[in-house]
């Protein structure tokens, strides 16, 4: 059975490009009938903080993305611990009792190229094991084969067929003298036991992927197929780095600027993915459905961004995109979030605020706009822009309004039509143009000098709002 997994290290907080890694080992578990794991690399302890590790939670919720299983790595280190010693049982691991200081263990010794530690790779199993008795700390390396002509090969989904000499690859720690697995160890080893048919991550792992292949093959277990994914770089062609770009590179940056997860899986898809038809704009069953190895792209990916503003113009036209087309009822949640953190209330009339809702989407960019430009619809605490005001200087506009207001005070009913119907009996009668009253009655309900239609702007702010608003612009 298909099977793929997204292996985050709590280090940090959810980079943009393990969100990308996350999605599609989601698509494409999604589209194969597959098994989404989430499983968290947290056995540096020194490095991993409670901090990131609710980042990564608070990210993929936002997302929207389901996973299937959960792990920690930190509850199966006796697991890796077990497959170092099977390697080493199998003469294909050494114990190196050179390093004192931890740091220096999986490190080039010296800047200079190493492939091993003199001595110990040939010291005879019985010494080791007396050394190892008497309590002598110990590194466990993997027993890379030298002079052999050997080279370790696999076929990458997207970069094609991979091959290395052995005699370019180190002896590799597997088991620190600590105790502690290396990160090779722990995620092979947890990739063999949760049965990972398909590893898809970055293609800053490729390298990694050599060791990997010889990791598997030791422990006997089967070598699954692997798919590396672009890189993400900025517009200078540096890697996205959250030491140097800082909240530029975290979802959460995009979440927190109003963004539909929906949109923001959607641009993140494009940034080294694409369709074959060459469609932008899709829905999330839409790139279930197209989603190929063969749409990824080899070479890396930009995100445009400067000191000035963090976010990508394409993101943004996207978002738009999505919030003006998706059916109201799947942004209302996002909408009712950002107006109660704006301190507004929600109408009680749920039926009606879906209504507002979708008549104002239409010329927004992101969801902050409902408690920016929207602000008008939900409280009666805005301002009027210069260019409505405008509107409301026109010669006699603001006296007509304020009889328009009382022609609607006096009438039972309240509609679209019913308020036009007294609008163009009102311009007709005084002799002016209609639209003297309608750019009018726009600037009096919400201030501004464009927007919906102004008969639909009445019924969205509703009777005793529009009545009450007209007739404050006369005084």
């Amino acid at each position: 059975m298909l099977r793929v997994r997204f292996a985050p290290s709590p280090t940090g907080y959810l980079h943009i490009g393990s969100a990308r890694t996350f999605i599609f080992n989601w698509l494409y578990a999604r589209r194969n009938g597959g098994t989404m794991i989430l499983r968290l690399d947290d056995t540096d302890v020194e490095r991993n903080t409670q901090a990131s590790i609710d980042s990564i939670f608070d990210g993929l919720r936002w997302l929207d993305l389901s996973w299937d299983e959960f792990y920690r790595q930190s509850d199966r280190v006796e697991l890796h611990r077990a497959a170092a010693n099977l390697i080493l049982e199998k003469g294909l691991a050494y114990r190196d009792f050179t390093p004192a200081d931890t740091s220096l263990e999986e490190k080039v010794h010296d800047g200079q190229a190493w492939s091993g530690n003199p001595g110990q790779r040939e010291m005879p199993k019985e010494e080791s094991d007396r050394r190892a008795a008497a309590g002598e700390p110990f590194v466990i390396r993997y027993l890379v084969p030298r002079e052999t002509g050997r080279a370790v090969t696999f076929s990458d989904s997207v970069y094609g067929d991979q091959a290395k000499s052995c005699d370019d690859i180190e002896d590799f720690a597997l088991l620190r003298s600590n105790g502690m697995p290396t990160y090779h160890l722990a995620s092979c080893a947890d990739d063999a036991d949760l049965r990972i048919s398909h590893i898809i991550r970055g293609q800053d792992h490729l390298t990694n992927t050599f060791k990997h292949v010889l990791i598997f093959e030791a422990m006997g277990a089967a070598v699954p197929q692997f798919a590396h994914l672009p890189l993400l770089i900025a517009p200078d062609g540096a890697k996205l780095s959250k030491r140097k770009h800082g909240p530029v590179v975290s979802v959460t940056t995009y979440r927190d600027a109003g963004f539909l997860p929906h949109s923001y899986v959607n641009f993140l898809c494009l940034l080294g993915w694409s369709p074959k038809d060459n469609r932008e704009q899709m829905t999330r069953d839409e790139i279930v459905r197209v989603f190929r190895f063969e749409g990824i792209n080899r070479s890396n990916s930009v995100v445009n961004f400067s000191e000035e503003d963090p976010i990508d113009p394409k993101a943004l036209w996207l978002n738009s995109q999505h919030l003006r087309s998706l059916p109201v009822a799947e942004i209302l949640p996002g909408v009712t979030a950002v107006l109660q953190a704006a301190g507004f209330t929600i109408p009680e009339d749920a039926a009606h605020f879906a209504s507002v809702v979708d008549l104002i989407r239409a010329r927004y960019t992101t969801l902050l706009d409902f408690g920016v430009k929207g602000r008008p619809y939900f409280s009666d605490d805005f301002s009027i822009e210069p260019a409505a005001m405008e509107k409301l200087d026109v010669a006699g506009a603001r006296e007509l309004l304020a009889e328009l207001a009382e022609r609607l005070a006096g009438d039972a009913e309240f509609s679209e039509a019913v308020v036009e119907a007294h609008l163009r009996a009102l311009a007709t009668e005084r002799g002016v143009k209609a639209g003297v009253l309608i750019n009018g009655s726009r600037a009096a309900l919400t201030g501004q000098a464009v927007g919906p239609s102004a008969f639909h702007l009445f019924t969205a702010v509703g009777r005793e709002r529009a009545i009450a608003r007209l007739r404050a612009v006369a005084r």
